[in-house]
C-alpha cells in the first residue's frame, strides 16, 4: 500500500516549498534587473511624451473653440438674413449712440446691435444669457462688453460718402453722424466686405489687443455673402483710419476689406 501511495504523483510539502522558493528567487532576480536608473529613464520618456503632446492637445482645443466661434457667426448670419427679409432688405440701422444710460453704446458694438437680431435667435439676450453673441474663448467680453464678442460694421448703416469722410471711429462719439440705411444689394463685393466679426483676437492671443484698431492677431469674420473666414489683421486692407478697421472700410459698403 505504501508503494502505491508514493507513486500517486502527489507532491510532498517539502517539494512544494522548494518550488516556491525557486519561484521567489526567479522573481527577485527579475525585479532586481529593473534598476532605479531604468525606472528614471522610463519616467523621463513619459514626461517627454507629455511635453510633446500637450501643445498639440492645446492647439486641438483652440481649433475646436475657433470652430465653435465660427458656428456662432453662422447662426448670427441666419438671424441677420431673417432681419433683412422682414425689413425690406435693409441692414440694422439706428442713430448713434443707441444708449446713453447707464452707459454710452454705439450700434456697431455688440451690445448695441444685439437687440436687432434677438427675436430671430429665439431667445432673450442679455449679459447673463449672451447666446451666440459670445465667443467661448473671449476672456474680456464678460467684464467689458456685457458678454458680446462681435462687432457690426458701421459701413452698413452709413453711406459710403460718410464713411470716407471719417478718419477715426471716435468722430462718431463727439459728432454723431446721421445714420443712412443700407441694403444688401448695395454691397458691391459681398465676399470681401466684413459684416460682423470678432472684436478681439481670441484664438491667437496678443498683447495690447486693441481690436479692429491694431495690426495684431487673427479673427473670425462673417462676410456680407454669408461665408465665415479666420483672417489675420495683416490680410485686411487699411481703412480710412489706416487700420484694419471694418467700420471705416474705404468706400464703405461698396469697398473691400480683404487684400487681394
Amino acid at each position: 500500500m505504501c508503494g502505491i501511495v508514493a507513486y500517486s504523483g502527489k507532491k510532498s510539502a517539502q517539494s512544494i516549498l522548494v518550488e516556491g522558493l525557486k519561484r521567489l528567487e526567479y522573481r527577485g532576480k527579475f525585479l532586481s534587473a529593473f534598476s532605479l536608473t531604468e525606472l528614471l529613464v522610463v519616467m523621463a520618456t513619459i514626461s517627454m511624451l507629455i511635453a510633446i503632446l500637450m501643445p498639440s492637445l492645446g492647439k486641438a482645443r483652440s481649433a475646436a473653440m475657433r470652430i465653435r466661434c465660427a458656428y456662432n457667426l453662422k447662426q448670427i448670419n441666419l438671424a441677420v438674413n431673417l432681419y433683412l427679409n422682414s425689413n425690406e432688405d435693409t441692414y440694422p440701422c439706428a442713430e448713434d449712440p443707441v444708449s446713453t444710460s447707464p452707459y454710452y453704446c454705439w450700434l456697431w458694438m455688440g451690445r448695441g446691435w444685439r437687440s436687432f437680431v434677438e427675436s430671430y435667435l429665439g431667445t432673450t439676450i442679455d449679459e447673463d444669457n449672451p447666446s451666440v453673441l459670445f465667443c467661448p474663448q473671449d476672456k474680456t467680453a464678460k467684464d467689458k462688453f456685457e458678454s458680446t464678442s462681435y462687432a457690426y460694421s458701421m459701413a452698413f448703416y452709413h453711406s459710403p460718402e460718410q464713411i470716407d469722410a471719417m478718419n477715426t471711429t471716435a468722430e462718431t462719439y463727439s459728432n454723431p453722424q446721421q445714420s443712412v440705411p443700407q441694403q444688401s444689394l448695395d454691397v458691391k463685393f459681398p465676399a470681401k466686405k466684413i459684416l460682423i466679426g470678432e472684436w478681439l483676437s481670441n484664438h491667437l492671443r496678443t498683447k495690447d489687443d486693441q481690436g479692429w484698431w491694431c495690426w495684431k492677431g487673427s479673427r473670425n469674420y462673417l462676410f456680407a455673402d454669408g461665408h465665415i473666414d479666420f483672417v489675420s489683421a495683416e490680410h485686411i486692407n487699411p481703412a480710412n483710419d489706416g487700420l484694419p478697421n471694418a467700420n471705416l472700410t474705404s468706400g464703405g459698403i461698396k469697398g473691400t476689406d480683404l487684400k487681394q
